[in-house]
């Protein structure tokens, strides 16, 4: 089950005019389902805030620390993997309900952990609702939306995204100076950075709660036998206008005609895949090794180990992600307007001017008995480069990839080549993840000549290989 495969099942017909008689309700119901993105990007942001906190607590090195962020990535993989089955054995809501209940537990059990594999596994645990939530969110979302505002009610999915980024290093900002600047400084009976990671709770409990008040998804409904049902909330969402009948009737057709994809469908070519799988996968792959995640992820360690204090790192990784929602509403508003391949090809130019000037300015970090410094206008070029690229990646890489991947594929293949385009991305995902600290202990410099080398190699696959899906059906996609 895959946001695009409901989309393209049920946008034909007299449904395509239907318009909702209480949009506000209809808004209401999709914000409730994005609570799973914003949990989303919670979740995967919140360990910035802890990282060093979490080295000094369990006196581990760059490569233990490594691979306790990246446990949620395993996490991710098969909550994504497992997803689509779970929500068509038991329903989208359920689904969304385990996810919440994933989330809750891995913010409590991240927060009291008795020892380095317990802070692991539960990193794992909320990294399945993170797999989980990816996939629901914007399938659910595009079950329910009228057709009319199917695009804009999607982007909800990637906004929430971004606001829970933004959120966490916010609130992790705020617990540091509650515990005056120390990360392991006591706040009620509990240090710093274990705040931070259970504050999850709240909008993790919110997201539960939420789900008992929106209804299950019509195609989910149709599919379950249970019709009448089905027929009230088409009713809900499109309007009382609407020929209840005749969406039913498209729904089930759509569903009968639909051919469930499998990755022997995408075999083919030199290489084992057809080309425009290995595209897919290139694309998947290049929006991770240009180190993206690294600013997510690590940003207040990284600060912290070119010299910066504490506060001020943390208040550093609050506003890239600011600077990460103002990019993403630029990519949103210019994504139908120029096409994919023009923005990405900006993106990435600015990515690798940015990523250049980063590991030019880290050159010159210095380490003397343990005091870290940089040069102050190095570090005014460190600190702006790193915003810019985050800015050039978000208003293009961060978004043209997720549109390009649900676009490009021909329908017989478009839910199997998604899938094997997202595991690709979580193992990227992974693999940056995981060797970053050793990469930054051994030359924090030459990490960003890595990222720059990746950003640079992506301008001649998109001229290259990379389609422009703009202004196409997908049925269009061969």
């Amino acid at each position: 089950m895959t946001s695009s495969t409901a989309q393209s099942a049920e946008s034909g017909g007299g449904g395509n005019a239907a318009h909702p008689d209480h949009l506000g309700h209809v808004i209401f119901i999709t914000a409730a389902a994005a609570m799973g993105g914003f949990l989303f990007g919670y979740d995967s942001s919140v360990i910035n805030g802890a990282v060093e906190a979490i080295r000094d607590r369990f006196d581990i090195g760059s490569g233990a620390l490594a691979q306790v962020i990246a446990a949620a990535l395993i996490g991710c993989a098969i909550g994504a993997a497992t997803a689509g089955r779970i929500a068509d054995r038991i329903g989208r809501i359920r689904c969304m309900q385990i996810a919440a209940a994933l989330f809750t537990a891995s913010a409590v059990g991240s927060a009291l952990p008795f020892a380095l594999w317990d802070l692991a596994f539960w990193r794992v645990v909320g990294g399945f609702g993170i797999g989980m939530a990816s996939v629901i969110g914007p399938a659910y979302i595009a079950e329910v939306s009228p057709p009319a505002y199917r695009g804009r009610l999607a982007s909800f999915q990637q906004a929430a995204i971004v606001i829970g980024i933004a959120v966490s290093q916010l609130v992790n900002w705020g617990i540091l100076n509650l515990a005056d600047g120390d990360q392991r400084g006591k706040i009620g009976g509990l240090e710093a950075w274990q705040w931070m990671l259970g504050v999850m709770v709240i909008p993790a409990v919110l997201y539960g709660l939420m789900s008992f008040v929106i209804p299950e998804s019509p195609r989910y409904l149709i599919s379950a036998g249970r019709s009448t049902e089905a027929r009230k909330v088409l009713a809900e969402v499109e309007g009382q206008g609407v020929d209840l009948d005749a969406r039913v009737a498209e729904i089930e057709a759509a569903m009968r005609s639909e051919h469930k994809s499998t990755f022997k469908d995408l075999r083919g070519g030199r290489f084992g895949l057809l080309p425009i799988v290995w595209i897919g996968i290139g694309l998947s792959v290049f929006q991770q090794l240009v180190g993206i995640n690294v600013i997510f992820y690590y940003s207040s360690s990284l600060w912290q180990s070119v010299g910066i204090d504490p506060s001020s790192s943390f208040l550093y990784s609050f506003t890239t992600s600011i600077i990460n929602i103002i990019g993403t509403v630029i990519a949103m508003i210019f994504v139908d307007r120029i096409g994919r391949k023009p923005l990405a090809l900006i993106g990435s130019v600015g990515m690798a001017i940015s990523l250049g000037l980063c590991a030019w300015a880290f050159s010159y970090k210095t380490d003397v008995a343990g005091q870290i410094s940089m040069p102050a206008t190095q570090g005014t070029v460190a600190l702006a480069a790193a915003h810019t690229f985050v800015l050039f990646f978000a208003l293009s890489w961060g978004v043209v990839v997720w549109v390009l991947l649900g676009e490009m594929f021909p329908n017989r293949i478009r839910a199997a080549a998604l899938g094997l385009a997202a595991a690709a991305q979580w193992v990227a995902n992974w693999l940056i993840t995981v060797t970053f600290p050793t990469l930054s202990d051994w030359n924090l410099s030459g990490a960003y000549v890595i990222y720059t080398v990746f950003a640079v190699l992506s301008i001649p696959f998109i001229l290259k290989w990379v389609p422009e899906t703009k202004g196409k059906a997908l049925e269009e996609m061969g």
